[in-house]
C-alpha cells in the first residue's frame, strides 16, 4: 500500500486516538478498548519505552487497524518504530529526519507545526500531513484562516482538542484531529462510551 492510500485510512474516520501510557501492559489495553469501541485509526507515544513491543501486539490483535507510532525524534526511532509494524510516523516537530525516513520506506509522516511556514515547510519536504501542535494554543478560526491561504495544508490539530471540540475543528478545514488523554482517561467503559460519541458526531463529515 503506498503512502497516500495508508495516510487515507489513517484520517478516514476524521480521528486518531493517541495512546500514551507508561508500560506495555496499559497501552495495549488502552489500544484495545479504542479499538474494539470503533477507532480504525491508533497512535502509540515512543513515550513509553514498552511502545514497539506494543505497536507489535496489537499488529498482531488487530491486523485491520491502522497502528501509528508517536513522539518520533529521529532516523533510529523511525526505522525501529517501522520494522516494528508501525504504519505511519508522527513526530511534535519538524524532523527532517523522520520525514526521510518514512519516505524511505513508503509509510506517512505527520510532522509537527506550529506555524504557516513551518507547515509549508514540512510538506514540502515529503510530509504526509501537517499536525498543529498544541491546538490549545491556536483555534478552529487559526485553521480556517491558514487554509484560506494554503489550502493544499492537510492540518491534523493535536494537544487540547477535546471530543466536544472536536467538531468545530473539523469544521474549519482540519482532516482529522488526533486525541490522547480526553478519549483514554477513566475506565474502559467510560473511553468507549466516548469514542463510539465522537465517531457518531464526525461521521457528519
Amino acid at each position: 500500500m503506498y503512502g497516500w492510500q495508508m495516510m487515507e485510512r489513517a484520517v478516514a474516520q476524521r480521528v486518531i486516538g493517541i495512546v500514551r501510557t507508561p508500560d506495555l501492559e496499559s497501552a495495549v489495553a488502552a489500544t484495545t478498548t479504542l479499538i474494539n469501541a470503533g477507532l480504525q485509526s491508533v497512535e502509540i507515544t515512543l513515550t513509553n519505552p514498552a511502545a514497539l513491543q506494543a505497536i507489535s501486539e496489537i499488529r498482531r490483535r488487530f491486523p485491520d487497524a491502522v497502528v501509528g507510532v508517536g513522539s518520533v525524534l529521529d532516523s533510529d526511532s523511525a526505522v525501529a518504530a517501522i520494522r516494528a509494524g508501525a504504519q505511519y510516523l508522527v513526530s511534535p516537530t519538524v524532523s527532517p529526519a523522520t520525514i526521510a525516513a518514512a519516505n524511505r520506506y513508503g509509510i506517512p509522516a505527520v510532522i509537527g507545526t506550529n506555524t504557516p511556514t513551518e507547515m509549508l515547510a514540512a510538506l514540502e519536504a515529503g510530509a504526509s500531513a501537517v499536525k498543529l501542535f498544541p491546538a490549545s494554543s491556536s483555534s478552529p478560526k487559526w485553521v480556517s484562516d491558514v487554509r484560506a491561504a494554503l489550502p493544499q495544508l492537510p492540518i491534523i490539530p493535536t494537544g487540547g482538542v477535546t471530543p466536544e471540540t472536536a467538531a468545530d475543528w473539523i469544521a474549519a478545514g482540519a482532516v482529522a484531529v488526533g486525541l490522547g488523554s480526553a478519549l483514554t482517561r477513566g475506565t474502559p467503559e467510560e473511553s468507549a462510551s466516548r469514542v463510539a460519541d465522537l465517531l457518531r458526531t464526525l461521521a457528519a463529515f
